[in-house]
């Protein structure tokens, strides 16, 4: 049996569906009614608008024990921390009518399994598709600002702003910026079935402008100009202002100190006094500033479209979500909240959505290319040059007729 939650104000009920289902079918609905049986088989939902999750488990009659159970299996990922319009939720019930299998699916590329063990507790599984990447080429001229000169060029806003981010430290926008003005920009994009995902990489890029021109270069996931000075601001390692004794170490097997259950330990832990500061590890924007049942108050700072940090188990946080910060400025105290043995902060390093060692990991610390990489940039610039002059001045042409008749 499947339960199909219906829309408006209808009362919902129990509908006989196979229970293989090639292509499922996400409904966005209301909750189901106090009066409504408890489901059994397979629920597929979409999140809307206004929803959370304890709403959606309480109008399926999932206990609040089990939210908690699958809670504290997220604390090594923090998937459910924010769900949003349009995320896509499946329920597996076994016979007895409980949850044994739950599933958080964000885009195309991204899901999050969830399944019951022998004890009852929830174990995970992440699943990045890597899908195709291709190279696409894209040149426009200025009319207005760049990013919506870059949008009308083909690229989306999101990608023209992550353009931008990385050139800022290159250009002034008021300044050098004139009408008429060229660039062109090589990206990756990924695809998966043939549908462009949303998800992309700057390879290359080129502004020809009257007062000046820049070109920036993707190498070793980051950005160089054409003579490989780093375009990009240095991570420092430790978000301390001075050294504590590391706790506990990066560790995909690591014993939980409270629970003694196998879990992976996506961080470094540091054994600080309680309300020490910690400071940003680098330049970012607060993506959340939220309090966990187990990972207690904590702050994540998005770092352009690669990198992202997280600090867990805070006392106080200075921040606010959609703060920009700059690396090295104090964005909260160290604390014992959540589920923790001690004061302490854990802290995580991921790239491209995947947690990594941030003590061990290759972080953008250099200011140039190191000399034995000289000669594979040389080669990578120069295939990017000769890619971006394929573009044709009747490409030139056209976005200009473009621009002009806009």
């Amino acid at each position: 049996m499947a339960l199909v939650l219906p829309s408006g104000p209808m009362k919902s009920e129990k509908i006989a569906l196979p229970l293989t289902l090639k292509d499922p079918v996400y409904v966005e609905s209301d909750t189901v009614s106090s009066g409504d049986p408890e489901p059994s088989g397979h629920v597929y939902y979409m999140v809307r608008k206004g929803d959370t999750l304890s709403k959606i488990f309480e109008s399926l009659r999932v206990p609040q024990a089990t939210l908690y159970k699958l809670l504290e299996a997220d604390v090594n990922v923090l998937a459910l921390d924010t769900i949003l319009p349009g995320h896509k939720l499946e329920f597996q019930f076994d016979d007895q009518e409980r949850l044994v299998r739950f599933t958080f699916k964000s885009g195309m590329t991204y899901k999050v399994d969830f399944t019951r063990g022998k004890k009852d507790d929830f174990e995970f599984a992440e699943h990045i598709e890597k899908g195709e990447m291709r190279t696409e080429i894209f040149a426009g001229i200025v009319k207005g600002n760049l990013p919506l000169s870059m949008k009308k060029s083909g690229t989306s806003l999101a990608e023209a702003y992550s353009v931008t981010g990385v050139l800022k430290t290159r250009m002034n926008f008021r300044r050098d910026l004139r009408a008429g003005d060229k660039f062109q920009v090589v990206l990756s994009r990924q695809y998966v079935d043939g549908k462009y995902t949303g998800s992309s990489k700057i390879e290359g890029f080129r502004y020809l402008g009257k007062r000046r021109e820049v070109q920036i270069f993707s190498f070793d996931g980051n950005f160089f100009d054409e003579k490989g000075h780093s375009l990009e601001k240095a991570f420092q390692r430790i978000p301390l202002k001075k050294r504590y004794r590391i706790s506990s170490n990066f560790n995909p097997r690591r014993r939980h100190p409270v629970t003694r259950a196998i879990r992976p330990h996506n961080g470094t832990d540091f054994a600080t006094p309680m309300r020490t500061p910690v400071v940003a590890a680098g330049d970012g924007v607060v993506s959340r500033v939220i309090r966990h049942r187990y990972a207690g108050l904590y702050i994540e700072i998005q770092h352009g479209r690669k990198y992202r940090t997280r600090y867990l188990h805070l006392n106080k946080a200075y921040v606010k979500k959609g703060q920009k910060v700059s690396r090295g400025q104090k964005i909260a105290l160290t604390g014992n909240s959540g589920r923790s043995t001690g004061p302490h902060l854990h802290y995580e390093f991921h790239i491209n959505k995947r947690p990594v060692n941030a003590m061990k990991a290759p972080i953008p610390e250099v200011k140039t290319i190191a000399r034995k990489h000289r000669n594979k940039f040389k080669q990578r610039v120069k295939t990017l040059s000769v890619q971006m002059e394929k573009v044709s001045e009747q490409q030139f042409e056209n976005a200009q007729r473009d621009a002009a008749s806009s």
